[in-house]
């Protein structure tokens, strides 16, 4: 009774806040019918040695099991929509009582179209089969259950990362970009007139709510911007190569991923070293997946502090990634004696593909 797990690290029960899964999912009926063969399997097998393995017994408990299996999800499917307004425990209720009937209508039919496979009373079987079906519904509704509150807690998690990572600004930044603004205003006015601008495009991005989703093209722009502006204090010591494949523009991505990157590149690697240095930045797509490497040079000594930060930025890109795409995605670094290279591995998802 589980459920595909979508690109956005989300699950296809949970994104609507509501614990019973979706039933009609081909994944789940599958996965469902799996588990209740499995259960058959094991009551034929535990009631003997394997050599003396009843298939007989195992044929037609498995015809009974299933049959009252797509007949709970089906019905349960039916039913999702109006459960949903119900509180949980109420809505647990009523499937373990839709289960607990369907199960005892399907053991009477039985008897009552064949009695000759009767194992026990009639009362006796009913309740047996009764509390069987209610016993494996209540873990699979306690698991919906717990597995839905750990995904809002995750999506939560993550939109709490996001939205500090749009508020965060960091002061050494913007005293100065406001510091090199004001040494342009008289020598060169339109420069300062530009960088102003740039830097209210970048902060506007950065603080806004809503999506948490871009695009490559975007992003790259954002980028640009932040680089602009780091050109305004640093000058000739910073300078970017960018290398990316055509038509990859449109390639979706977690919004303000890319930033925090190059953001790293410059502070750890280009503003410690006297001689600066430059940042490559390489993007291309390859079997339906977008990768994009950022590398830099270090400087001859990194401090602790320094250390601690650019490991605690890329922890938090990482779970940001894990939370959005599960094991699809990747951030992997490689750090030579003077290179850092940060590895993204993600989808190449476009549009509704997203």
């Amino acid at each position: 009774m589980q459920h595909p797990r979508p690109m956005t690290g989300g699950t296809a029960d949970t994104e609507d806040g509501f614990f019973i899964p979706d039933l009609c999912a081909p994944t789940a009926v599958f996965i469902a019918v799996l588990l209740a063969e499995l259960v058959v399997f094991l009551h034929v097998l535990a009631l003997g040695p394997i050599a003396a393995f009843d298939w007989t017994l195992f044929a037609t408990g498995s015809l009974f099991v299933q049959w009252n299996t797509l007949l709970c999800l089906a019905v349960i499917c039916a039913l999702r929509r109006h459960l949903r307004p119900l509180r949980p425990a109420l809505a647990a209720t009523v499937c373990l009582s839709v289960v607990c009937a369907l199960v005892t209508a399907s053991t009477l039919l039985s008897q009552y179209l064949e009695p000759r496979l009767a194992v026990a009373s009639l009362p006796d079987l009913v309740l047996r089969n009764a509390l069987v079906a209610l016993i494996l519904a209540a873990i699979v509704l306690r698991y919906s259950y717990l597995h839905q509150r750990v995904a809002l807690q995750q999506r939560s998690e993550l939109q709490l990362r996001l939205d500090a990572l749009r508020s965060r600004i960091r002061p050494h930044f913007l005293f100065n970009t406001l510091n090199s603004i004001a040494s342009l205003i008289t020598l060169r006015p339109e420069r300062a007139e530009q960088a102003i601008e740039d830097v209210a495009e970048l902060f506007r991005a950065a603080l806004q709510d809503g999506a948490q989703t871009s695009d490559f093209g975007q992003e790259r722009h954002l980028c640009e911007l932040y680089l602009d502006l780091e050109m305004l204090r640093l000058g000739e010591r910073l300078s970017v190569q960018w290398n990316v494949d055509e038509g990859i523009d449109g390639v979706m991505l977690p919004a303000l991923l890319l930033q925090p990157l190059i953001e790293n590149a410059v502070y750890h690697g280009i503003a410690p070293r006297p001689e600066g240095g430059e940042i490559r930045i390489r993007a291309r797509e390859a079997a339906r997946r977008l990768l994009i490497s950022i590398e830099n040079p270090l400087p001859r000594e990194v401090s602790a502090g320094a250390g601690s930060g650019l490991h605690m930025a890329l922890d938090n890109i990482r779970q940001r990634l894990e939370a959005e795409f599960g094991p699809a995605a990747q951030l992997s670094v490689v750090q030579g004696d003077d290179t850092f290279r940060a590895e993204l591995r993600l989808p190449a998802l476009r549009g509704d593909d997203a």
